[in-house]
């Protein structure tokens, strides 16, 4: 059953002067517990979708629904409601609260979410201590490395326990040991929670992992391809 659908979604930038079409077209669906990787060159359209695919850019044409949700056009309220309560972000920066603790930066979700703070709890140190940072809890990013501030960022993620997780170029930053532990991590939670990854990489190491593999080109997707 597909949890995610585009419709001739296409994205036009600087429309007025010289225009660039980030996205061409683009219809395409995804299922639950799926471990994508949206492939491609810098400037190949693999952001922008997944950018359209969170509500985080509107698209010129076309239409996203999230579990039979339509999100495009969704007014901007219930929009970041939505996203809270049903899309998980993991970003290339990182983008953790420096002020917070690793716990604190896991459990800020929750807390909008309106969680108990037993629930907040319980759920923070589970998520740390699967990603191998039980004794890392009260660290702030700054006292954490690389690999393990972008671990910090997956259990944040899950926190909310989003229908899927959107992971731009979660790797870039880290060395291989670390990119590999990461992505052990995430085959894991994906395996035993089925959570759904999708991916937008040029990360060979990513590539390697997925089972659905989708290649953009120009805005456009070129092969759309399933290990197995």
């Amino acid at each position: 059953m597909s949890i995610i659908k585009t419709k001739g979604l296409s994205k036009t930038y600087n429309a007025d002067t010289i225009p660039v079409h980030a996205l061409r077209d683009v219809s395409i669906e995804f299922e639950k517990g799926e471990f994508t990787t949206v492939r491609g060159p810098s400037g190949s359209g693999k952001t922008t979708l997944l950018n359209m695919i969170g509500g985080l850019d509107d698209p010129t044409d076309g239409t996203v629904e999230i579990d039979g949700v339509r999100i495009t056009g969704m007014k901007e309220k219930k929009l970041i409601d939505f996203r809270l309560n049903n899309i998980g972000f993991v970003f290339q920066a990182y983008n953790l609260i420096p002020v917070f603790t690793a716990y604190e930066n896991v459990s800020f979700i929750m807390l909008l979410q309106k969680r108990s703070k037993q629930e907040m709890k319980e759920r923070a140190e589970e998520l740390l201590t699967a990603m191998g940072l039980k004794d890392k809890f009260n660290s702030r990013p700054k006292e954490l490395s690389g690999g393990e501030q972008q671990r910090v960022a997956v259990a944040r993620a899950l926190a909310s326990r989003p229908k899927f997780i959107l992971a731009d170029e979660p790797t870039a930053n880290l060395d291989t040991e670390s990119a590999m532990n990461l992505l052990d991590m995430m085959e894991k939670m994906n395996r035993e929670e089925h959570v759904t990854f999708i991916f937008s990489t040029h990360d060979q190491r990513v590539i390697d992992r997925a089972r659905r593999v989708i290649t953009m080109v120009d805005g456009s997707i070129h092969k759309d391809e399933r290990k197995g």
